[in-house]
């Protein structure tokens, strides 16, 4: 293979265009973008759990009495899932051919244009049935923005980041996610402290909401301050030498698709009892304590904050010591301690001891990281440079869809159908073999060279090949 832009070919490492010694200026600018960027997006999205578990019931469904009113309500919450994966269709499309910088700035303004709106939207009682209408129309604008933004921002980290710290940068990427749900519950508690309930319920709720606009200046701030990466950069550069313009060869979605379907279905899978799992923690939770068990909201909402909290320290380790010893061991490890940890998880939460119930949800979270972590480097390893965006984002998008999005109403339904939290025990033992299977059969690529393309990888299997015979 020919050499672009001064980068040896022959040399994996070197073209990377990333060095062992890191940027240390360059590197904090961009991961300190991409984590608020992230977790501005995620507050937004997932306020919108926090409110499904605790208001929208009341708000949007009020002839729905009880658990009916909690099941709707979270239908709404997977209504926003569903659309995940056409955005990440879309971005990952415009992405891989016009830049990795432009959807992500894009859903960013989305999603803050579509919660501002949930925060000003009347309810049942003044416009009826538009009410559920309207919410379900905004659910699916934020889904499209934030299925657009996870590929964007994962691979501004690890297509910059030095090769042996892509695991720490791009777990990075998911700490902004963590940090968006403590700010957003942190902010729902400190409303329920100073407000009473009849308060939130009526206007208290709206606040989170409509600070969702703060996510179009961030997106001004990327736009104008980041540079695009340099995987992207050395795709533009090849096009320039082999097709003699800046026009990336084309790959067709289609194409796409027929290529790496197995390993859009094994990020798909890997993702399943990750995603899963954290909804049950973060959201589902929140309904069961208060309706099942019998603690108030305030607790339960310290108790996820406390338990979230402690994924600051957690995911990134997780995503160093993945630049050590590998993406996939140490995913599939965390795959199997969750599987374990199903059970004894709800015998701590129903004792109704908040302390008990605040060590399941840190050691769930802590397990939960094992594999959130390294997730990002072994998703931007896992795709060739030309269609990484598209297949990062769709496998990551359907498994939110299938996972995530349904999580918490699957859980409040087996409930009510068993009458016992065992039957969500199995539910999440169920979703722990689905990732590992997809996780065992997968084909690390541990510190990957990220600039290669589809053209690339084939040029070199066929070098190879050539080499055996001879």
């Amino acid at each position: 293979m020919d050499s672009v832009a001064g980068i040896p070919a022959n040399d994996a490492n070197a073209g990377l265009g990333q060095t062992d010694i890191p940027d240390d200026k360059k590197m904090t600018k961009l991961a300190s973008a991409s984590v608020i960027a992230t977790a501005l997006e995620w507050f937004d999205f997932l306020i919108y759990s926090t409110a499904s578990a605790l208001v929208f019931g009341h708000i949007f469904f009020p002839t729905l009495e009880g658990a009916l009113g909690t099941i709707a309500s979270f239908g709404t919450l997977a209504v926003g899932f569903i659309a995940r994966p056409l955005g990440g269709i879309i971005a990952g499309a415009l992405g891989d051919k016009f830049g990795r910088k432009g959807p992500l700035v894009a859903s960013m303004v989305i999603m803050g244009i579509a919660t501002a709106a949930i925060g000003v939207l009347p309810g049942y009682d003044t416009i009826g049935i538009w009410a559920p209408a309207l919410l379900i129309t905004a659910r699916l604008i934020q889904g499209l923005g934030v299925g657009a933004q996870w590929g964007g921002a994962t691979l501004l980290l690890t297509e910059h980041s030095p090769i042996k710290r892509r695991g720490f940068y791009g777990s990075l990427v998911q700490l902004g996610a963590v940090a968006g749900i403590i700010i957003g519950n942190a902010f729902f508690l400190c409303i329920l402290l100073f407000v009473d309930e009849n308060a939130f319920i009526e206007w208290g709720w709206r606040v989170p909401f409509l600070s969702g606009i703060l996510l179009v200046a961030v997106g001004i701030y990327v736009q104008t301050k980041i540079e695009e990466t340099p995987v992207f950069k050395s795709m533009q550069a090849k096009a320039e030498i082999e097709t003699a313009n800046t026009d990336l060869p084309k790959v067709s979605l289609l194409n796409a698709v027929r290529k790496y379907w197995l390993q859009i279905l094994q990020a798909a899978g890997a993702f399943f009892v990750v995603n899963g799992t954290f909804y049950i923690m973060i959201s589902g939770m929140l309904s069961y304590g208060t309706a099942n068990v019998g603690l108030s909201q305030k607790t339960m909402i310290l108790v996820v904050c406390l338990g979230v909290a402690t994924q600051i320290f957690t995911i990134p380790f997780f995503g160093k010591w993945s630049d050590n010893h590998g993406r996939r061991k140490i995913f599939l490890v965390g795959t199997v301690l969750m599987a374990f940890w199903a059970f004894p998880f709800f015998w701590l939460v129903d004792t109704g001891n908040p302390f008990l119930v605040t060590v399941a949800i840190i050691v769930g979270l802590t397990i939960h990281a094992m594999m959130f972590g390294p997730q990002a480097a072994l998703f931007a390893e896992m795709f060739p440079a030309d269609v990484r965006y598209f297949g990062a984002s769709l496998g990551y998008q359907i498994a939110s869809v299938f996972a995530g999005g349904l999580a918490p109403m699957i859980m409040v339904s087996l409930i009510e159908a068993t009458g016992t939290s065992a039957s969500v025990s199995v539910y999440i033992i169920a979703m722990a073999i689905v990732t590992f299977v997809a996780v065992y059969s997968i084909k690390e690529r541990f510190q990957a060279n990220l600039h290669e393309t589809t053209r690339d990888i084939a040029k070199r299997e066929t070098l190879e090949k050539e080499n055996t015979v001879a």
